[in-house]
């Protein structure tokens, strides 16, 4: 099995000798085996033209060149690079290219294929009509700006390229799949707390009735604090003092943030197992007091805990 950066270098590295012919897949798309007999997926506009197995191509037509897993994936790697047109697997390449260089790392092999993926599914679905939505999700905006702009860029190339107009939700769907190329966490791991801190932002909407700003600086620190507060539960480092009276106060002089901090305490355990600390509670109570002077102009927030 490749590693992801040397299957991201093999991939930017176009053949530089007479390469023969192993299995042609389509017109765009050859398999060939290299010195370590490992197999390659060498991709170019008409490169495999006319071509059969033991010809010899010409490596000046060889835009990309992938190193594949042995076993299924590779075989479903190979199945995907034949059957999608070759218009969206450029457009993919290209963009995945652009995002590398905004965010100076490489993305590796399997993220090139799962975004190749994503945009044949995208417009095969628009092509008949059908769109899959999803929330605007603001929260990513402000957890991972880097990844969202290039997530953004990705969007915008990828539809120029094939002149489309993408659905605006494919900013969210990109970016997700950057999240899991780019952290070094169980895959999932990212999306997991993500929905987490989504949930958490429902039940406090909820118990206030309302849609909180999402442009304004109070919900960016919201968001912030509950991404870290997570973060802190999934590695058992959550905040705690022996000294509860700032708790006591809080919870004595904002009953409606406190309540409103309870039931995320309690989605939290639903979700996790675990409890949320006074100290963390506190914390809790002083951010969503915030949020509720924000919609209910006669509170004030909390001025002693910052």
């Amino acid at each position: 099995m490749s590693t992801p950066d040397a299957a991201a270098s093999a991939r930017r590295t176009p053949a530089s000798h007479a390469v023969p012919v192993h299995k042609v897949l389509n017109n765009n798309v050859v398999i060939a085996i290299d010195e370590s007999g490992r197999e390659r997926v060498l991709m170019g506009r008409g490169l495999a033209f006319g071509l059969k197995p033991d010809d010899v191509l010409d490596p000046a037509k060889v835009e990309k060149t992938f190193i594949l897993d042995n076993g299924a994936d590779g075989e479903r790697e190979r199945r995907l690079l034949a059957d999608v047109p070759y218009p969206i697997v450029e457009a993919a390449t290209r963009a995945v290219d652009e995002a590398e260089r905004r965010l100076g790392r490489d993305l590796g092999r399997r993220f090139t294929i799962a975004v190749i993926d994503h945009v044949a599914y995208v417009i095969e679905r628009l092509d008949k009509g059908m769109r899959i939505t999803t929330a605007s999700m603001p929260e990513l905006r402000v957890l991972h700006p880097h990844e969202f702009g290039a997530a953004e860029h990705m969007a915008t190339s990828i539809a120029t390229s094939l002149e489309r107009e993408l659905p605006a939700e494919e900013a969210v769907f990109l970016t997700m799949h950057l999240l899991n190329a780019t952290r070094d966490e169980p895959n999932g791991t990212a999306a997991l707390l993500f929905r987490r801190v989504q949930h958490v932002v429902e039940v406090v909407e909820q118990s206030l009735g309302v849609r909180l700003d999402v442009d304004g600086p109070d919900y960016a620190r919201f968001i912030l604090h509950v991404q870290f507060l997570l973060q802190r539960l999934v590695s058992r480092t959550m905040l705690a003092s022996g000294d509860t009276s700032f708790f006591e106060f809080a919870k004595h002089s904002y009953p409606r943030s406190y309540e409103i901090a309870e039931h995320v305490k309690a989605y939290v355990h639903g979700a996790t197992g675990s409890d949320l600390t006074d100290e963390e509670l506190l914390y809790l109570i002083v951010h969503v007091e915030r949020l509720r002077a924000q919609v209910a102009p006669g509170a004030d927030p909390d001025p002693v805990v910052t």
